[in-house]
């Protein structure tokens, strides 16, 4: 199992010291129809006072992040499109600081590879429309006082527990069993795949879940 820690991919930005939102689809990837994305299940493990190295049993020592959307009641994972200047780590990565303000160290073997589709599409059997995404888990090591979409996405800290109630999607709980199941907190169900990217080619692996409904 191999890690990357997040080093502030480029981003658009209108003076040294402002950050931007990357904005627009001319660099978006696709596989075939296929919008793709990238995405983490953000999270930060509290330590046993007792002993500062050990996890526990107790799952309320593990907290992940939420983001909110407008609008909304419910709140997501930051997850955004994936673009031809950068890898799937950093394309998850960026997505966690303009959506959620954070950083961290990005674990390389993928929670789960997912296929999105809106609403409106669902019951169609064509690709347009729909994204394949990829979602991993990222440990926060650096909380931003400010970031990129702030104004539209709040952030909030919350028990795993809570995270499945306030989950909009099947996926979202999924990837956070999967999370969960690296912490041996519940009983593993499946095994999780490593993403390759090598001169600019896609590989695809197992599908964790398929036909996940989201919003792209």
């Amino acid at each position: 199992m191999s890690s990357l820690v997040c080093e502030g991919p480029a981003m658009s930005s209108s003076s040294p010291d402002e950050v931007l939102a990357r904005k627009g689809r001319l660099k978006q990837r696709y596989d075939n129809e296929y919008r793709l994305v990238a995405g983490c299940v953000p999270y930060r493990v509290k330590k046993d006072e007792g002993n500062p190295c050990s996890l526990g049993d107790d799952r309320g020592q593990v907290e992940v992040l939420m983001i909110s959307t407008p609008n909304r009641t419910d709140m997501v994972f930051p997850k955004g499109g994936w673009e031809d200047d950068e890898d799937v780590y950093q394309a998850a990565c960026r997505e966690a600081m303009e959506e959620a303000g954070v950083k961290g160290t990005i674990d390389r073997t993928t929670l789960g590879h997912w296929v999105f589709k809106s609403k409106s599409s669902q019951q169609s059997s064509s690709p347009r429309g729909a994204c394949k995404g990829y979602i991993f888990a990222m440990e926060v090591i650096e909380e931003l006082e400010s970031w990129p979409e702030q104004a539209t996405h709040g952030r909030r800290w919350v028990s795993p527990g809570e995270a499945y109630q306030l989950c909009r999607y099947d996926w979202m709980r999924e990837a956070l069993t999967a999370l969960l199941e690296r912490f041996s907190m519940i009983e593993a169900v499946g095994s999780a795949q490593e993403l390759t990217d090598q001169n600019g080619v896609y590989m695809m692996l197992q599908t964790t879940s398929d036909g996940a409904v989201a919003l792209c």
